[in-house]
């Protein structure tokens, strides 16, 4: 399997080439010159494989530089019953007929994005240890992505961390799950400003080859397709579960900010899962939704980026939007570079509504959206508990909103949750006027040291702070 650049560069490369280079040097995104086929027939060979076992059928489709053994023996070691709670790793509950609910959120930071981040530490020290190289991982944070790829990577051997996030944006919790951490390898860096302007950085420095090549710059993001292709995983066996023995499509929603969920749903489509909807749900950061209504795709500066109650999709530039379009244009890549390139770059925005390719959107790709307020989730998280006595998080609560706005009658609709409601405690008492359950080991986490530097939104500051730390 060898990946191509969506911007057009005309290098093919392997996966584990892929695995630690981030961007590609065009500033594309990588993806497979082609989504393998999944037919009938395996997918029932898959049905009842455990979820290691299965993640390893899905990634042997995607990854041929690991030798089988050692791949398989890297999902084993990953998706375990003492890391994710569980034997199905992603067990799925009815909440209400017809309206299920994915839960992705029991690994050690509390979030669905332990799922592909617990995998690719261990890819990375596989293939750092197979080279005797070590990695400088660069990221960007709204909330999860940061704790999740820490606690992936603390103690990992050739890998150091340096997470940038916005200072202020982030729940207490989620802060002191990063901040508290007290690994010489990791490094935390709180940026003043949003999100994009985080997003921005690792990208400007990815794509700086210079200095990518001299500190061994890495991604965590899911500008990271080895990160992506790990969620891809868990559309099929949320699928096998909500199927039961027969065939019968399935519709998902998936909270989304930064389009990386559910563009795995997206891959899982491509290869022949058979999905009817894919629901993008957002808050009032509602450039997707906008898209997915209009065909205008208009990113939004940082004054225009609204801090909500869900806050890990408090963004305006969605980065696997790319990956997205990509397909959706006929992987033309000239095209996408002129949208993506030109567009953006002159007017932050284009407009496809005029275009064929918009339909398809709906018709061809199954995508459909909608956005919530925080008036929106605080009746959802009420209603979820009164009705159903379970707790959701405000993301998740997005998610329940969108989803019964788009139900098919006889699909079942399967809702990603995103995380366990504690990590956004105040949303919660503000909802229902108590605190959610919190996991014994998380016992006054707020209260200790935190270990975090504060820089402008400079991509030259953050440059300077990794040099020095590389020394």
């Amino acid at each position: 399997m060898n990946y191509l650049s969506t911007r057009g560069h005309p290098d093919r490369k392997r996966f584990c080439e892929i695995l630690l280079e981030g961007l590609a040097p065009d500033g594309g995104l990588y993806l497979p010159e082609h989504y393998p086929q999944v037919d009938t027939a395996t997918l029932a060979k898959w049905r009842d494989l455990p979820y290691a076992e299965l993640a390893f059928e899905i990634l042997s489709l995607y990854i041929d530089d690991i030798p089988p053994a050692d791949l398989k023996a890297i999902c084993a070691k990953t998706y375990t019953h003492e890391v994710f709670g569980s034997e199905e790793i992603v067990p799925l509950r009815e909440l209400e007929d017809g309206v299920y609910l994915e839960a992705l959120s029991n690994g050690p930071t509390l979030a669905f994005k332990d799922m592909a981040m617990q995998l690719l530490g261990n890819l990375f020290e596989y293939e750092l240890a197979r080279r005797g190289a070590e990695l400088n991982i660069l990221g960007a944070t709204s909330g999860d992505t940061g704790s999740a790829a820490e606690y992936a990577m603390r103690g990992k051997k050739g890998v150091r961390v340096f997470m940038t996030s916005p200072d202020g944006r982030m729940s207490p919790f989620q802060q002191a799950q990063m901040f508290s951490l007290q690994d010489e390898n990791i490094h935390n860096i709180a940026i003043t400003g949003v999100f994009d302007d985080c997003q921005d950085i690792v990208k400007a420095v990815s794509n700086d080859l210079g200095f990518k090549r001299k500190y061994r710059i890495g991604t965590v993001n899911s500008i990271n397709w080895a990160r992506l292709l790990a969620q891809v995983v868990y559309y099929f066996a949320g699928y096998f579960q909500a199927t039961a023995g027969n065939d019968k499509p399935v519709s998902f929603t998936v909270p989304s900010g930064n389009f990386g969920n559910v563009c795995a749903g997206h891959v899982a489509r491509m290869m022949g899962l058979p999905i009817h909807t894919l629901v993008v749900a957002t808050n009032e950061n509602d450039v997707l939704d906008e898209f997915f209504r209009t065909g205008i795709y208009r990113v939004r500066a940082a004054a225009d980026t609204h801090e909500t109650s869900s806050p890990s999709m408090d963004i305006s530039k969605a980065s696997n939007f790319e990956r997205f379009v990509f397909d959706l244009v006929g992987r033309d890549a000239a095209k996408l570079r002129s949208l993506f390139v030109d567009e953006l770059g002159s007017q932050a925005r284009f407009d496809l509504s005029g275009e064929p390719a918009f339909k398809q959107a709906a018709e061809r790709f199954g995508f459909k959206s909608s956005r919530s307020t925080h008036a929106d989730r605080l009746a959802t998280i009420r209603d979820t508990e009164k009705r159903f006595a379970t707790l959701v998080d405000p993301h998740t609560a997005d998610g329940l909103k969108a989803a019964r706005e788009h139900l098919t009658p006889g699909v079942p609709m399967v809702v990603l949750e995103t995380a366990l409601p504690i990590k956004f405690a105040a949303t919660l008492v503000e909802a229902l006027g108590h605190e959610p359950a919190r996991p014994a080991r998380f016992e006054g986490i707020e209260a200790l040291p935190k270990r975090v530097v504060k820089l402008p939104a400079d991509v030259e500051a953050v440059k300077a702070y990794i040099a020095q730390n590389c020394d």
